[in-house]
């Protein structure tokens, strides 16, 4: 398969998977290992989730009091605008109300980030390209090098690109799997992933170029060129 290179088409790659069954689902693997918050807060995710399932208002204010500042920061980090990040926040408050039930998330905060980064990129794809945040366009321009751009490829190719990321991922350690989901999946900067992982700014860059090479050498096993 050669599609042309786009790398910002990585970005949505990982978007197109249901988080919650782990037996239909290879992004299971993924958001179970690599919530932003850490550990699952299984006690509070399971009430908040039940709230939305009894159709209870409060469902909403539990989630903004307990996701809503990382929803912030995800969202502004891909905008950088604010106005536009609140929106797209509130906005997945909304979706999550309409989609629990039947919905029933295992990883609760994967599955807010999921919605909202969806929302955020809806509004990028009516910006102009020059418009996009730094972190976008910086994002993008690590990634051209490996991941090809399935925009003119249907949603079945683009699935079958995001099932080979995550088996790859799966063949690397769990230190370079949290590099990584850290850094294109929640879109965390180099300065913040350094201090998250403990480790300088220069060894998070060399470890991702060497994480992003493995996965053009792995893609191109799988018979997907750029």
């Amino acid at each position: 398969m050669h599609l042309s290179n786009d790398g910002c088409i990585f970005l949505k790659i990982l978007l197109l998977y249901n988080v919650t069954r782990r037996k239909k689902n290879p992004s299971y693997y993924i958001e179970e290992e690599y919530q932003l918050g850490g550990k699952r807060l299984q006690t509070k995710d399971d009430e908040i989730i039940e709230l939305y399932w009894k159709r209870d208002p409060k469902a909403i204010e539990e989630t903004q009091t307990h996701y809503g500042e990382k929803l912030g920061r995800l969202s502004f980090g891909i905008l950088e605008n604010r106005e536009d990040a609140q929106e797209c926040v509130n906005d997945t408050y909304l979706r999550t109300w309409d989609s629990i039930p039947p919905t029933r998330p295992q990883f609760f905060f994967a599955y807010l980030a999921k919605i909202c980064r969806f929302l955020c990129f809806d509004v990028l794809d009516h910006k102009n390209a020059q418009k996009r945040s730094a972190l976008v366009v910086e994002l993008t321009h690590e990634m051209q090098q490996c991941i090809p751009d399935s925009r003119n490829e249907d949603k079945v190719q683009g699935e079958q690109i995001g099932q080979n990321i995550t088996a790859f991922l799966r063949t690397q350690s769990k230190q370079d799997r949290l590099l990584f989901m850290k850094r294109y999946w929640y879109g965390v900067s180099i300065k913040e992933l350094a201090q998250q992982m403990q480790i300088s700014e220069s060894s998070a860059k060399v470890r991702l170029h060497r994480i992003r090479g493995r996965l053009k050498k792995y893609l191109e096993s799988e018979g997907i060129w750029i």
